[in-house]
């Protein structure tokens, strides 16, 4: 494959979005709180409070006592000019005069009350007692201004002035701290988002089908190890066998439909032992490899399941087996016991096992060894089929030692879990070793909404739930259950 990689929307998955989401909720509340604190910070940095003093007054005519104009539409014109002598730049000197300063700090406002002979006058200015002294030295010197163009005019104040206490600029911080904090926190989602999109790994079945190179033998969905809400609660965890009765339908029925497509692809080539391998840690290799045993097994096939991950076992903790002193594969491997001795049979399963309890120093030996070369004929001599549990690829060499001794190797790709073009390095590691490669099985699939009809299934069970749905509406009419 290129370096260039073709983007499609049916790669995208939902659950994968919301589960970044939710691991990085914590940065998503940092985020949130940045955004508040920023917001609150450059608004303290940039507010400057402005007090507002004002006044207001009537525009009357000498010599009639103060009554108003017999005319209000001239009482309004004579308003206009008042209006503009107190914005008059003589006036300001005549105030800055007054005030014994160079300029007056602070805007001068004049306003016509429409219809009517009244003037509002207001100053805005940085300091609550300058903005008084400018208006009342304004009030004290319009007359100087104004004597040139009224000579009978005079204004008589209706609202006297006042020092302001609070700032009339006042600023809605509260709405502006939610609007930062609902952006930081919008912009790290949307950057989780992307981020979970672009990630180049394994998230839908139909991206599995495109991207991988090689054959998809099954999918294995999501199955959680607590069943019950008080299990969620304290935390218990049973192994995911489906010789189990707590293991779902879809679950149990899925790893038998791959067992199924895992086994004709062996009988095709003439097959015995299969390694399962994956790329990372935590792709579930162990107990995809435990489950496809159980379910050839169940079948009446004679399997002998041998976990050959020597740096870090697991299968006895799939099997819940506690660490008891017995044979173990290391044992024979080092020439100490035979094959008999560690041979474990369980009679309820039908299956062979061989077990490792603790990591062996040392391994890449034992594996190139003539004993396990031997152990691997044993077994081919007792058994159908031997499955071979190794340890991940991507971080030993341990499973091009074993590939010597093996006849196929099935990859466990977990969803959204490792890089496509890592996978694709490894199936080629397989071919250069001249193995057949028996494919991938998706692991750990969850439920996804399919857009189609609204309804939320599994990769790789809604078919076979839509092709036997008939068959089993059918069954359930003839037992009446």
């Amino acid at each position: 494959m290129g370096d260039e990689r073709e983007f499609n929307l049916d790669e995208i998955s939902i659950y994968g979005i919301l589960k970044d989401l939710f691991r990085n909720i914590w940065v998503i509340i940092l985020a949130a709180l940045a955004g508040w604190f920023g917001v609150t910070g450059v608004c303290d940095l940039t507010y400057v409070p402005q007090y507002t003093a004002a006044a207001t007054m009537a525009v009357s005519a000498k010599g009639e006592n103060g009554n108003a104009y017999s005319s209000l539409t001239v009482a309004s014109q004579m308003a206009e000019v008042f209006n503009e002598v107190f914005q008059s730049d003589i006036l300001r000197e005549k105030i800055a005069e007054t005030m014994g300063v160079d300029a007056v700090d602070g805007e001068i406002t004049s306003t016509v009350i429409q219809e009517t002979n009244l003037l509002n006058l207001s100053v805005v200015s940085a300091d609550p007692r300058q903005a008084y002294m400018i208006l009342d030295a304004a009030l004290d010197n319009y007359e100087s201004v104004s004597g040139y163009l009224f000579s009978n005019a005079v204004l008589r104040i209706v609202e006297e002035p006042t020092v302001p206490y609070s700032p009339s600029n006042v600023q809605n911080t509260d709405r502006y701290r939610k609007l930062g904090a609902a952006a930081g926190a919008a912009l790290v989602i949307c950057a989780i988002g992307m981020m979970s999109v672009l990630r180049y790994t394994v998230k839908t079945r139909t991206g599995a089908k495109r991207n991988l190179e090689g054959r998809i033998r099954g999918t294995i969905p999501y199955e959680y190890k607590a069943h019950t809400l008080k299990g969620m609660l304290k935390k218990e965890k049973h192994s995911l066998l489906i010789s189990s009765a707590l293991v779902s339908t879809p679950f149990s029925e899925a790893v038998r439909k791959t067992s199924t497509r895992v086994e004709q692809h062996l009988k095709r080539r003439g097959q015995q032992v299969l390694l399962i391998s994956s790329v990372a840690e935590n792709e579930g290799k162990s107990s995809v490899a435990a489950n496809l045993a159980l379910a050839l097994a169940e079948k009446g096939r004679k399997v002998v399941l041998l976990d050959m991950d020597l740096r870090k076992p697991a299968l006895y903790k799939v099997f819940d087996r506690p660490k008891i002193r017995e044979k173990m594969l290391s044992d024979y491997l080092q020439g100490n016991v035979g094959l008999e001795d560690i041979l474990n049979y369980d009679r309820q399963t039908r299956l062979y096992r061989i077990f490792q309890d603790k990591a062996v120093s040392g391994a890449a030996r034992l594996i190139e060894s003539e004993r396990f070369a031997q152990l691997i004929e044993e077994c081919r001599e007792k058994a159908d089929y031997v499955i071979v549990d190794s340890s991940p690829m991507g971080v030993t060499s341990d499973v091009e030692i074993l590939m010597k001794y093996v006849d196929s190797v099935l990859l466990v790709v977990r969803q959204d879990w490792s890089d496509i073009r890592a996978i694709n390095d490894k199936v080629d590691v397989i071919g250069q070793c001249r193995k057949d490669f028996a494919g991938f099985v998706l692991n750990a699939f969850h439920q996804e909404m399919n857009l189609e009809d609204g309804t939320a299934a599994y990769y790789g069970y809604r078919g076979y739930r839509e092709n036997h749905r008939g068959r089993w509406e059918n069954e359930r009419k003839r037992t009446g259950k």
